[in-house]
């Protein structure tokens, strides 16, 4: 196998970089018959911290062959890494492990009330059995996925048995993240604990010093939201056009609050097209949020988050380059000069 060499400036930190790729590890030991890749400015690989990759349709099983192809997409992207907070099915062995896909985190199947959540998907289950559910998920992955709250006028989780979720999950281990569009089931996810609130929107700004100190992050999944709003003006009037539009109306300047309060973003693009990590870090940016903290959330900050460190010796051996600093023209996310996955180049 070539061995690879990585040069150039950290974005991160400003820092020079020379790195060599022993297997799937960084390492500062020179290899004199390495393959030096493009210079430039280097990430340590882009992350999508919330992407439900191997479906075409809301509803249909896993498709191994679509999850294949999704995962293709990201690195393409130059994403290296994703987590998973729900999938179709509970996804192959070679899931997150094979050397063309990125590396992955992942919650399993969904997990909801009974009556709540798109049909097909996820598991559904009473408040006395949600505690023993997310526990045994998070006991095999890691990570517990829960829907506390659903359509307007649903019911959300409460947020007792929420707290149960996040002492038995924590006690193996694991880490719950929570889907929450609701400023009531917000509320109730952050006075439990929960370890990353995804979407947010409707979510109480007065809660987002108590996340900081508590570590509770935030996927805003920005872009999507963002595009669903031409497609949600033109339906007819009702309530749930109305909750969505208003939330959504209010949510980037939730994001760039958040961000001033301290609490930890993480880039997540929810769905398809795959591959859509840097409209997500441009959103971002857009609604206030500076570029470094922006690339941070679909990089070294979400790595760091999801337990993986950068560009260092021992650390896996991922990278993105770009020619220019890409905190000074977002733009550059699109066109990386190279793309290294498990040191070996990829793109």
């Amino acid at each position: 196998m070539t061995v690879l060499r990585v040069r150039g400036t950290a974005v991160a930190t400003g820092e020079p970089v020379d790195l060599y790729a022993d297997g799937d590890r960084w390492t500062t030991d020179p290899v004199p018959s390495a393959e030096l890749v493009p210079t430039g400015w280097l990430l340590p690989g882009l992350v999508d911290a919330h992407t439900h990759p191997g479906y075409a349709e809301i509803g249909d099983p896993l498709d191994h062959e679509a999850l294949r192809g999704h995962l293709h997409q990201h690195v393409d992207s130059g994403v290296t890494l994703i987590r998973a907070p729900g999938l179709a099915g509970d996804p192959p062995d070679w899931f997150g492990t094979d050397p063309d896909v990125p590396r992955a985190v992942h919650a399993g199947p969904w997990i909801a009330q009974h009556g709540q959540f798109f049909d097909g998907w996820g598991r559904r289950a009473t408040h006395a059995e949600l505690p023993d559910l997310a526990a045994g998920q998070a006991a095999r992955t890691g990570w517990a996925k829960l829907i506390a709250d659903w359509l307007p006028g649903d019911e959300h989780i409460p947020v007792d048995v929420l707290r149960a979720i996040v002492e038995r999950v924590h006690a193996v281990g694991g880490r719950v993240a929570v889907h929450s569009q609701q400023r009531a089931g917000g509320t109730a996810a952050v006075e439990a604990g929960v370890d990353s609130l995804e979407h947010g929107t409707w979510l109480d700004p007065g809660l987002l010093d108590r996340m900081a100190a508590q570590g509770t992050a935030l996927t805003p999944t920005l872009s999507v939201l963002l595009d669903g709003v031409p497609r949600v003006t033109a339906r007819p009037e009702s309530e749930k056009r109305s909750w969505f539009l208003a939330g959504v109306a209010a949510h980037p300047g939730l994001v760039a609050v958040a961000a001033e309060a301290g609490v930890t973003l993480l880039a997540g693009t929810d769905s398809l097209p795959h591959g859509r990590i840097a409209a997500e870090v441009r959103a971002l940016a857009g609604a206030g949020v500076p570029a470094h903290e922006a690339l941070g959330a679909a990089s070294w900050t979400a790595r760091a988050y999801l337990g993986l460190p950068g560009l260092e010796p021992g650390a896996p051996a991922d990278a993105v380059v770009y020619a220019a600093d890409p905190r000074t023209d977002l733009d550059q996310l699109d066109h990386p000069l190279a793309v290294i996955l498990r040191g070996r180049r990829i793109r």
